[in-house]
């Protein structure tokens, strides 16, 4: 078998490519020759040809320095540059940044259907085409889309620094907009198609929704009144994960050719999502419930109050009155 012909053969190349990474090592004892060799056995033998000659694709360091950019960006130099300024208001920006990511991510969502979610995949195991035919470029060429979108979604967390909206910047939200980056040039370097692909099209089916969302948030207090599926919103996400957890857990037990090493890793990455926007969920949600039952309490100890008031004061009545007789 040859394996640098045999791309579908994931697990068996990255096996291939560690053994011979751990010879090199042992051989030579030194990092940098071994991280070069390493690496050039990882895109001769994993790597989808097509990504190769691609912006960004070469090797991951392009993307991980923007990763840590954006980082040093939103948690040191952008608040430190606001500290002693106005939030800027933006309104008009925001509205077409959101609009731009609603039309993004429906064309995103209708061409995962048309590569291959409505023309024959399925669902319950699909392997990556790394053929040239239409379908499959069609497929990878939007798995590289996906990670471009990825990247202008640090926008985003720019746009809370510059507003000042300090509390929309949770861990949950970093940790998101840093690591599906990296996932996404992944998937489109490795895996651009099959089983990798049913969380991205879940997830631009999501992000429809949540930039209109916020386009509608940015367009003025006239359509607050039409913002009331917020929680909706959250809890369609938390579906995301679920389906997306199942749909990993039946490529492990089905025994699907598809590599479990990036099953476990999908499936993990499912699992951490699902739990931060639970406790999302749980600790806002809730928070909200109890805040409107404590009105609802209040006023009615303090009609307790009053009837237990009223209540004596009739019996102090009532006892004067035997008195006088």
């Amino acid at each position: 078998m040859d394996l640098k012909d045999n791309f579908t053969d994931f697990t068996l190349a990255s096996n291939y490519v560690m053994q011979l990474a751990i010879d090199e090592y042992q051989s030579d004892r030194n990092w940098t020759r071994l991280l070069d060799r390493y690496w050039n056995l990882v895109e001769e033998l994993i790597g989808d040809p097509r990504a190769k000659h691609l912006p960004f694709m070469d090797n991951p360091l392009p993307t991980l320095g923007m990763i840590l950019t954006y980082l040093v960006w939103v948690l040191i130099i952008g608040p430190t540059y606001m500290r002693d300024r106005k939030p800027m208001q933006l309104t008009n920006t925001l509205f077409y940044y959101n609009l731009f990511q609603v039309v993004l991510s429906g064309y995103m969502f209708y061409e995962h259907l048309m590569a291959g979610w409505a023309r024959g995949y399925s669902l319950t195991c699909q392997p990556v085409d790394y053929s040239d035919d239409h379908l499959s470029r069609r497929m990878f060429n939007l798995c590289y889309i996906y990670y471009l979108s990825k990247l202008s979604e640090f926008a985003d967390t720019i746009f809370f620094v510059l507003r000042k909206k300090k509390s929309q910047i949770s861990y949950l939200h970093l940790y998101h907009h840093s690591l599906t980056p990296i996932e996404a040039w992944i998937l489109t370097k490795f895996l651009a198609g099959g089983n990798a692909t049913l969380p991205n099209i879940i997830n631009n089916f999501v992000h429809t929704l949540m930039y209109f969302y916020y386009m509608l948030s940015a367009m003025g207090p006239r359509y607050q009144k039409y913002l009331w599926w917020k929680k909706y919103m959250t809890e369609i996400q938390i579906a995301q994960f679920v389906i997306c957890i199942g749909h990993a857990i039946n490529a492990l037990v089905t025994d699907c050719a598809f590599p479990k090493f990036i099953t476990l890793l999908l499936l993990g990455n499912a699992s951490i999502f699902f739990v931060l926007f639970m406790n999302f969920y749980l600790e806002n949600y809730r928070k909200q419930t109890s805040v409107k039952t404590e009105p609802e309490s209040a006023a009615k100890i303090q009609e307790m109050a009053i009837a237990s008031t009223f209540h004596e004061q009739q019996q102090e009545v009532t006892a004067l009155l035997n008195k006088e007789h």
